[in-house]
């Protein structure tokens, strides 16, 4: 089967690439960046081309002959401040995705979208679930997929707060009630690959979580036990976490932000995890993340390099 994938150069589409690769699938990786994709040489019926996405004309050419789209780009925090970064990368890449697809006369489409979408007052949840409205009015056949934070080799979960444990001896940690569902990227990639080599669960959402939930302050304590430091997290009244947003949204690389701040107001968690209906056992944190977390840049490419040969 010949798939396209919108967004595979980024932390998950690796993990769904490696996926599709490993079942035989031809895929066509589109990227704007593709000196950030260079490692998908070494997997077999795998080619990275150079494309503007936002171009409907150009997506309309390379789509020609697939089988199948997906659709995973995605941000968790803008340059700006008013919402228009979420919604050119969550509504109109999507809305372009939709007529490039209708114009190649291609009919299936996954999408990768977030729990909560549409929920709450964040502009990362409003736009993910605008994408979700323009997709099932679109008439094409499609499936969504609803993570919770997603986690494993490059992530940008536990990575971001190892590097701030490192640095810092107290930690002052917003939102630190919050609840999670971490789902690690291989078992999302796995569903993804499954789903696309069958149309059982066209017109179906499926919400993807990890073994257990656990809460943000959970999370941060289980980092930092798992580098070996003895680190105080502080969680902060709420009043406070959303000042410390407010302040962060001037950070450059914005660590934290208020749009955060807006999307952890809601649980990130499944009572209906679509991963065991799909025959996935999924994996722990505490089995995956202490296998990366520690390692050095070098250290983890050569792991990745010694999971290919294993395929």
């Amino acid at each position: 089967m010949k798939i396209v994938l919108v967004g595979g150069s980024g932390f998950l589409g690796r993990a769904v690439v490696m996926a599709l690769a490993g079942e035989g699938h031809e895929c066509l990786v589109l990227t704007r960046m593709p000196n950030r994709a260079k490692e998908f040489a070494l997997q077999p019926g795998t080619r990275v081309l150079a494309a503007d996405v936002y171009s409907e004309s150009r997506l309309a050419a390379v789509f020609g002959g697939a089988d199948l789209v997906i659709s995973m780009a995605g941000i968790l925090n803008e340059s700006g401040f008013k919402g228009h970064g979420f919604h050119r990368v969550h509504v109109e890449l999507v809305n372009t995705i939709i007529k490039a697809c209708r114009v190649a006369g291609v009919l299936r489409l996954l999408h990768v979208s977030a729990i909560g979408a549409g929920q709450g007052r964040s502009h990362y949840l409003k736009t993910k679930g605008e994408a979700e409205a323009a997709l099932w009015a679109s008439g094409l056949d499609v499936t969504i997929f609803q993570p919770s934070v997603i986690f494993g080799p490059g992530d940008g979960f536990f990575n971001r707060f190892a590097t701030l444990l490192r640095l810092a001896p107290i930690l002052p940690l917003a939102c630190a009630s919050s609840r999670l569902q971490p789902v690690f990227s291989g078992d999302v990639a796995m569903a993804i690959a499954q789903v696309a080599a069958s149309q059982a669960h066209s017109g179906s959402t499926l919400q993807l979580g990890g073994c257990r939930d656990y809460s943000l302050i959970e999370l941060v304590r289980f980092t930092a036990k798992t580098l070996g430091l003895k680190r105080l997290v502080v969680p902060l009244p709420d009043a406070v976490s959303k000042l410390q947003g407010s302040v962060m949204d001037f950070v450059p690389g914005k660590p934290f932000s208020s749009d955060n701040y807006l999307s952890l107001q809601l649980d990130n968690v499944t009572s209906d995890n679509a991963l065991p209906r799909l025959g996935i056992t999924p994996q722990s944190i505490e089995s995956i993340v202490p296998g990366y977390l520690g390692q050095s840049a070098r250290q983890r490419q050569l792991g990745a390099f010694r999971e290919r040969a294993k395929r």
